[in-house]
């Protein structure tokens, strides 16, 4: 193969010296340029089905980022002494439980005479349960119809918020044993009488007992009339 001479190959690269040069110019001139139409997205763009848009964005900032919220449940709040739930030891006397101090008036008064007498036999009165707010009540039932598997049974030992004496200040339960074999047997001096055969815990006051004794137990709530309103 022939070469070219040396004043050809010069003359070639004096020509393609001035051609990069410039094409390199005119790119540049086009990078820089803002707004350019090489420089914006066009509608190829889009994010194509299937694929997260956002791999095409930069990622927020941490103040741009939306704040996630667990979902809003709402709840009554747990049960407490106001709502008539009692700590251990309660007895007869403690004013400062909210299931003593509002019971009826009357109901207390016979059941600290009758505390009172008690402590000469050497039992003592506690108080399982006494005054309880609606929700408190609502909540035993609703526990009770789970352990007893149906409304029917339940209601053997759990009344209504709407029925409950226990809503109204009207009953108590006392223990343990010793002071409801007590109460059974010297209660209806005071008024205090039980009033169904299934919960030998349970008393009220009938002031007429004194006179007449406690009238006749029911076997068990559902059998009350007061349970049927």
């Amino acid at each position: 193969m022939t070469r070219p001479p040396p004043s050809a190959r010069t003359s070639t690269l004096r020509f393609r010296q001035p051609l990069v040069v410039g094409l390199v110019a005119v790119l540049a001139a086009i990078v820089v340029a803002p707004g350019h139409p090489l420089l914006k997205p066009s509608s190829d763009s889009a994010a194509a089905p299937g694929q997260d848009s956002s791999t095409l964005l930069p990622a927020p900032s941490l103040s741009d980022r939306p704040r996630s919220h667990a979902p809003h449940i709402e709840s009554r709040g747990a049960l407490d002494e106001a709502d008539g739930v009692v700590p251990d030891g309660v007895t007869v006397l403690d004013d400062e439980v909210p299931a003593v101090a509002n019971l009826d008036a009357e109901l207390l008064d016979a059941l600290r005479r009758a505390a009172q007498d008690a402590t000469d036999d050497g039992v003592t009165f506690t108080v399982n349960s006494g005054r309880r707010s609606a929700a408190y009540q609502e909540e035993l039932l609703r526990k009770a119809v789970a352990q007893h598997g149906s409304e029917a049974e339940a209601a053997r030992w759990v009344a209504t918020a709407t029925t409950s004496p226990h809503v109204s200040g009207d009953a108590v339960d006392i223990g343990p044993g010793t002071a409801t074999d007590w109460l059974s047997e010297h209660g209806s001096a005071y008024g205090l009488c039980r009033i169904y055969r299934n919960e030998p815990w349970h008393f009220e006051l009938r002031t007429d007992a004194a006179d007449r004794g406690c009238p006749r137990m029911y076997a068990d709530p559902t059998q009350d009339p007061r349970m049927r309103q």
